[in-house]
């Protein structure tokens, strides 16, 4: 029904209105007071980095004493304690077992040389706390490596000209930070080696992605993203549903994406493409500029359930039986205020739920679709749907089912729902995208494909 692409070239936006000043003002007031860390104050066991050579709110660049600080702290296996204030560096080489502590986002790393701040390498147990960042790479502001085991990223802020985070082949704990204005995305995973969690942070108006989970090849990746607040996603780089989401899970296996609210994403908030044993639960999305939850291409196993969206131009799409996507549940979500069209992609429909192969779709609550409730199914592209105990209020086809004469269509049972204020049909069958029967449950005897029974419409 609302078909998208694979994702290949993420693309970047050529101009931005932020400038390193605005980035910076939400932590000017704290910069103006005293630095928390003075030039005599590091805690007895950590490493005070003005004894390498660091200089207060100095415009020149101070790479060389605070990468003297971090080897410093590494070798020792001390504490590096940031001081408030505004340093100009990049390309730090941080080991991964440092700790950095900085003074509450009042520490300001900042960069403008086309260098990510800096690199964490191979190790376990890296930290780094209280920290902002602000880089002109079109990397990432901070890079995990291949082979950080365990890193934390706490209370951190993030803006720049290309992603706040990047992990290669990394696990990590991200809480807790803000990310705004992002040029691509806040953070991107690539091959995660043991999972992300991504907890109780805020992202805000990032020009293609809120977070991507991506793998270059189908395998587990076990991330879990919760409890995050994502906003105003857009897709300046282009494409039919590779950027523009909230949350982009890739070709990764048994990720949880749970109880966070997504507003004002330009394509979709929580995007599955060919992800297997995913969990999608407990989300609030509106205005969703596309589609509010995809599971997609060779999806498998995706449980979708307990979401609230309001405001799509598909609620929910369980789709691409052609392209080997199927084995789906769809239950308890609330979908409402369907958009008549999507301002985004032409080809997506106004559809409460649509579904394809080997799904349930039960128990779920839809209102006000200028078109189908839900929807089972597109010309040959259905088998072994059940749409049974929904409530479907305001639609214009409260349950559209395919009913092309094709030999490669399969079972679909329509059960125990209830349907009111249909204003073209209760039940319908569809070829393709005409409706050839206003009532299935009398014309089921022309499709023998479709069980329809014990439905109440009005």
């Amino acid at each position: 029904m609302a078909p998208a692409g694979n994702f290949g070239d993420t693309g970047r936006m050529s101009t931005i209105s932020t400038t390193r000043r605005h980035v910076l003002a939400g932590v000017g007031v704290v910069l103006a007071a005293p630095a928390i860390i003075g030039r005599a104050a590091a805690a007895v066991g950590a490493i005070n980095p003005y004894d390498f050579g660091l200089i207060d709110l100095h415009d020149g660049d101070q790479t060389p004493a605070l990468q003297a600080a971090v080897d410093a702290a590494a070798s020792a296996g001390q504490d590096l304690l940031l001081p408030a204030g505004e340093f100009s560096v990049g390309g730090l080489r941080l080991p991964g077992g440092l700790r950095i502590i900085g003074s509450a986002r009042a520490t300001v790393l900042a960069n403008s040389d086309g260098q990510p701040i800096g690199t964490v390498g191979q190790g376990r147990g890296f930290l780094i706390d209280g920290v902002s960042f602000y880089s002109t790479s079109t990397d990432a502001d901070l890079i995990l490596d291949e082979g950080v085991e365990d890193a934390s990223i706490l209370n951190c802020m993030f803006s720049g000209d290309g992603s706040g985070i990047r992990a290669y082949l990394a696990s990590a704990t991200i809480e807790n930070c803000h990310f705004v204005e992002q040029r691509d995305a806040a953070i991107h995973s690539v091959n995660s080696n043991g999972g992300l969690i991504i907890r109780g942070n805020r992202i805000d108006r990032c020009s293609n992605a809120g977070i991507r989970i991506w793998r270059e090849e189908q395998g587990h990746d076990g991330s879990i993203v919760t409890g995050n607040i994502v906003r105003n996603i857009d897709w300046v780089g282009g494409g039919n549903g590779q950027n523009g989401n909230g949350v982009n899970v890739y070709q990764a296996d048994s990720v949880i994406v749970s109880d966070n609210v997504f507003t004002d994403c330009a394509f979709t908030a929580v995007r599955v493409n060919g992800g297997r044993n995913t969990q999608v639960r407990g989300n609030t999305c509106t205005n969703s500029g596309e589609v509010a939850i995809f599971s997609e291409f060779e999806f498998s196993g995706s449980v979708i359930a307990d979401n609230i969206i309001d405001g799509a131009a598909t609620g929910i799409d369980i789709t691409n039986l052609d392209t080997g996507g199927y084995l789906a549940s769809c239950t308890g979500n609330i979908v409402r205020n369907i958009f008549p069209k999507s301002a985004v992609n032409p080809d997506t429909v106004p559809v409460g739920i649509y579904a394809e192969a080997d799904t349930i779709v039960a128990n779920n609550v839809v209102e006000n679709v200028p078109g189908v409730g839900i929807a089972a199914g597109y010309g040959p592209f259905v088998r072994n749907v059940s749409i049974n105990s929904n409530v479907i209020t305001g639609a214009n086809i409260g349950i559209g089912v395919t009913v092309v004469n094709d030999p490669k269509v399969g079972k679909v049972h329509v059960s125990d729902n209830l349907i009111s204020g249909a204003t073209v049909a209760g039940i319908a069958g569809l070829e393709w995208q005409n409706v050839v029967s206003t009532d299935l449950a009398a014309d089921a005897g022309r499709y023998p494909h479709v069980t329809v029974s014990d439905n109440t419409i009005g």
